[in-house]
């Protein structure tokens, strides 16, 4: 599709896989700036984009407008030294002295005071993008402005102090705030508690492998990249502060070994976990890491990760005919969106562009692009810490993720079928599928269905993840929670592992406790028939028939107006094991159809609670054995 705004001539000498430079990251930060300020008050305190309104009003929608596009500025000016060749910072320094000058007042410019997140919390919010902007262009716009405009702003700011946040990432944004105020002078007592406040929180939250708990609980998502890591790496950076910087960029270092597989070839993130309408700043991480020197990726590596994400999104439809971000994946997708999202909520994005912090002589911009991870070879990477496992295949450039370990399900929360989230819920994801809408049916899905009700999974257990060389697995249980009726059947419960092997993800289920003539479902890989994927779903053990019938959801995906997808069914009662085998290929211009699953395996054996997979011509051996959970795979 077009962008709606001039870009230079792609560079295939330096980028010979994305054709972006440096020029084009500026030129696309400039398009958006441009267009999203079309839609200013007349005091430049708040930007009213088009769209259905978020839970939080149009005025704090409209700062939110203000403070994720100021965001992208600030990057914007900074990484240019000061150059600000569009006089953007006039507009957001006008736009400040009008926004604070009666907080909480309404009328046409005034931004909403920041109260506390179950009252007025989405300013706190957009209060870090604000102080994070102020920060970053200090001596261009802050230094400059009155002294009375100072003041109001610091007052404004520290609302996000005396308030409080949601139990999650959102302490971070206090955090940040006060190492703006702590920077330009303005920290006391009450600076100083936001930030110890919000490093204890991360040391309590960090799970291991680079990865954080987004809050109490398991849950695990892009968060990680875009909040999680961004804000204490980038505040230690700018602060020069040695120790916080190793400490937190030993984690993004870590962080970024994983992070670098979750992008396909074609530049696409997974599609997992909620506020995917931010898209590109998915790679938001990758660009912090080589701006940081806390990476384990080459500058070209880096580059082709970072520009093959913000060009997957802008040839995709992205954005409107004028040049606005679309609440959505590509075009608008009601069902990827969140009651909290806004028609300006996708400047999060901005986050991408901390990518223009790298000087133009930076080996990240100069340096020649090299493969992502994924188009180097095939890779299964297990990450035990968020009991996630990522397969990738080269010959398509798809990656998947298998969910054994992200739920969004905070401690203190029962366990209601009527929360089910597709986003965490399902058992895998990938960067060319997403989760069908609610209401259709779910894919990659097990579900236990006994006296007409069908359940969902909630709480998720980890119960082990691991990888060799090729191959990999990951494991969890969780109590079956249902539609209707009493949520849960005593003694019930599913313990799942999948297995990645090649292209092939070998899915064993056992079931402890179901009532007498409970029925088992288990679904696949949601596809479109427009696309030149492949799903597929082939019953090894404990299905009625191994050939998996093809079922639709009408309401379809992110990708694609409505879908099919391939679903076994089976009988469970008292304790059983069943074994599948699933994939997710393409095509692509071949349109030659895979090796069928049905002669990927040789010789399936099952004793109680020990599974034993002979693969095709005897080239390897996968056990699985139940309680406790043990897995092995022995090539020939």
């Amino acid at each position: 599709m077009s962008i709606p705004f001039a870009l230079p001539v792609d560079d295939h000498d330096v980028s010979p896989r994305t054709g972006y430079t440096r020029a084009h990251w500026e030129a696309v930060a400039d398009g958006l700036l441009t267009a999203a300020w079309r839609r200013s008050t007349p005091g430049c305190a708040l930007l009213d984009l088009p769209g259905r309104p978020s839970r939080s009003g149009v005025r704090s929608d409209g700062l939110e407008g203000y403070a994720r596009t100021f965001l992208a500025a600030a990057f914007r000016v900074a990484g240019a030294d000061g150059h600000d060749p569009h006089g953007m910072l006039e507009r957001y320094a006008s736009g400040l002295a009008a926004g604070t000058r009666t907080p909480g007042r309404d009328d046409t410019e005034s931004w909403p005071l920041i109260l506390d997140f179950d009252v007025q919390g989405q300013p706190m919010v957009e209060s870090a993008s604000v102080a994070l902007g102020l920060r970053l262009t200090a001596p261009w716009l802050w230094e400059r402005l009155d002294p009375g405009v100072r003041d109001r702003a610091e007052e404004w700011l520290r609302g996000a102090l005396r308030h409080t946040p949601a139990p999650n990432n959102w302490y971070l944004f206090p955090y940040t705030v006060a190492g703006f105020l702590e920077s330009v002078g303005r920290g006391d007592a009450e600076t100083a508690a936001a930030r110890e406040r919000g490093r204890l929180l991360l040391e309590d939250w960090y799970r291991g492998d680079g990865w954080y708990a987004d809050g109490d609980g398991r849950a695990f998502d892009h968060y990680n990249g875009w909040a999680l890591h961004l804000y204490p790496v980038l505040d230690a950076h700018l602060a020069g502060d040695a120790a916080a910087s190793t400490h937190y960029g030993a984690r993004l270092r870590a962080h970024l070994a994983g992070l670098a597989l979750m992008f396909g070839a074609d530049g696409a993130p997974l599609h997992f976990g909620r506020s995917l309408t931010y898209r590109f700043a998915a790679s938001a991480a990758v660009s912090l890491g080589t701006v940081t020197g806390h990476t384990p990726l080459s500058p070209g590596a880096a580059r082709r990760i970072a520009s093959g994400s913000l060009r997957h999104f802008l040839d995709r439809g992205a954005l409107s005919a004028d040049g606005l971000l679309i609440p959505g994946w590509y075009g608008p997708h009601e069902a990827g969106l969140q009651s909290y999202s806004g028609p300006a909520s996708p400047y999060w994005a901005s986050k991408a562009f901390v990518a223009l912090l790298a000087p133009a002589g930076s080996a990240f911009w100069t340096a020649r692009e090299e493969a992502a991870p994924v188009e180097e070879s095939d890779r299964v990477l297990a990450l035990p810490a968020p009991g996630l496992l990522v397969q990738a295949t080269r010959a398509d450039g798809i990656v998947r993720l298998h969910n054994h370990g992200s739920d969004h399900v905070r401690p203190h929360e029962g366990e209601s079928a009527a929360e089910d989230d597709p986003l965490y819920g399902r058992q895998a994801y990938s960067t060319r599928t997403g989760p069908t809408s609610a209401g259709n049916t779910a894919d990659n899905h097990l579900s236990v269905r006994t006296g007409g009700r069908h359940s969902v999974r909630r709480r998720i257990h980890p119960l082990g993840a691991g990888h060799g060389d090729g191959w990999g697995w990951a494991a969890s249980w969780h109590r079956p929670v249902f539609t209707a009726g009493p949520p849960m059947v005593p003694g019930l419960r599913v313990e799942s592992v999948t297995v990645a092997h090649g292209r092939h993800e070998l899915r064993a289920h056992r079931v402890v406790g179901a009532p007498a003539e409970s029925r088992l479902t288990l679904t696949g890989w949601a596809t479109g028939p427009e696309e030149s994927l492949t799903s597929a779903l082939y019953g090894l053990h404990g299905w009625d028939d191994p050939s998996a019938r093809t079922v639709r959801a009408p309401q379809g995906t992110a990708w694609t107006p409505w879908a099919l997808l391939p679903r076994l069914t089976g009988r469970c009662e008292g304790t059983s094991v069943h074994v599948a085998l699933a994939s997710l290929t393409d095509t692509g211009d071949t349109g030659t159809a895979p090796t069928p699953l049905s002669e990927a395996v040789d010789d399936v054996l099952v004793d109680d609670a020990v599974i034993e997979v002979v693969w095709a011509g005897g080239t390897a051996r996968t056990r699985i054995a139940f309680g406790p959970v043990r897995v092995s795979h022995t090539p020939r």
